[in-house]
């Protein structure tokens, strides 16, 4: 190493490990969990020192509890760190936890081994349990549950219905049950957590990108529309066609805030209207998303979008448009106003004589079909507004 270079300090395997732990939800059950199998091991080992007395062999039992020892120091940092969170080291845990059991028929006597709990203990045992219901969740931890139950009546000899004075496996498979439980609990509650800081970084990106696009190529576009209409001659078309781009930009940056959803059934009304936003379009919406099912801003779309055609083709050439979105919690209200030449009296009654359905059909009826209300102002030389209102229910 050079004079004078800082040193570099190389994390351990176990410290990398840890780090790489702390990513699992269910991580700080399962370093609980060790905690747990501390205790339990202190316990089997007042135990032994008590009963050593009592068994057949106690010099094998000693030997057979180093064994465990052994064992419970491997697996409590193997799961505490993380790197024994998996199908073969849980399968071994298990193992291990029935063997034990297992050899109370040879340490001890068989009149013993009916009138005491298993050796090592059934709380040391009931680690294995847990490991697997972290492991696999709470339809394989009442799986544990039971076998290593079913091993400890296996070694008395008998299994004991009377649960009111012996409720031991109840308990090992409750607890196989409840900490699975716990256990997909952390996992589903890590996914939405997850799901939520996704959602909210492409939020904030797509309004990163949005900003940058209307404050640069929204405004070109814009200018090269304008300035082209103005200019006319060949440039006509160009302005045309800048118009049409800008438009569709407009509607790509709110089409990207549809797919941004915490779930399909509801969207965002305020980006949906703000797509119709153009050179002759201003759109006013509240800053916060407007929340409102999917079916009813669909038929809320194809009403806008039906207002804003009739301006196009009745309000005169340079007239302009303006939507306004309120949001008053039961209920929007969708105002479309433009200042063109206005609707004289008696056209509207002409026109559905002729046939033409476009106001009492696509905008009224879609209205209240949606159990609205569809208010339409207008007068020659004061434009024409359209007051929409339409009743949301939103969870509590």
């Amino acid at each position: 190493m050079a004079d004078g270079a800082p040193a570099r300090t190389i994390p351990s395997r176990a410290a990398q490990l840890a780090k790489a732990a702390d990513t699992d939800p269910v991580g700080p059950l399962w370093r609980a969990a060790q905690l747990f199998r501390f205790l339990s091991y202190l316990y089997a080992l007042g135990f032994q020192i008590a009963i050593n007395d009592d068994l057949l062999r106690d010099d094998l039992a000693w030997a057979l509890f180093g064994v465990l020892t052994a064992w419970t120091l491997a697996s409590g940092i193997a799961y505490y760190v993380g790197f024994g969170r998996n199908r073969w080291w849980v399968a071994a845990d298990v193992l291990v936890a029935c063997g034990m059991m297992l050899s109370t028929s040879y340490v001890a006597t068989e009149s013993w081994a009916f009138n005491n709990q298993t050796w090592p203990t059934t709380l040391w045992a009931v680690n294995a349990v847990i490991a697997v219901a972290l492991l696999a969740g709470p339809i394989w931890g009442i799986a544990g549950g039971l076998l290593v139950g079913g091993t400890s009546a296996f070694v008395k000899g008998a299994f004991d219905l009377n649960f009111g004075r012996n409720a031991t496996i109840i308990i090992i498979v409750a607890t196989g049950m409840a900490v699975g439980l716990a256990a997909v609990i952390a996992r589903r509650a890590h996914a939405v957590l997850v799901q939520a800081a996704g959602i909210a970084a492409a939020t904030e990106e797509r309004e990163r990108l949005s900003r940058e696009v209307h404050d640069g190529v929204l405004q070109v576009l814009t200018l090269i529309a304008k300035r082209g209409r103005e200019i006319g001659g060949a440039t006509t078309e160009l302005a045309q066609l800048a118009g049409e781009q800008e438009r569709a930009l407009r509607r790509l940056i709110s089409d990207a805030a549809d797919d941004i959803g915490v779930d399909r059934t509801t969207t965002d009304l305020g980006a949906i209207l703000r797509a119709f936003a153009a050179e002759r379009v201003s759109v006013s919406a509240p800053a916060s998303a407007v929340p409102v099912d999917a079916a009813i801003a669909a038929q809320i779309r194809a009403v806008v979008t039906n207002a804003l055609d009739n301006v196009g083709h009745h309000a005169g050439g340079g007239a302009r448009a303006y939507v306004l979105l309120e949001d008053l919690g039961d209920r929007v209200v969708v105002s479309v106003r433009d200042d063109g030449v206005g609707i004289a009296p008696g056209r509207l009654e002409e026109a559905r004589r002729q046939g033409r359905m476009g106001i009492s059909t696509s905008i009224v009826g879609r209205v209240e079909s949606l159990g609205g209300t569809a208010t339409l102002d207008s007068a020659p030389g004061a434009g024409t507004e359209w007051e929409l209102t339409i009743p949301v229910e939103r969870e509590a």
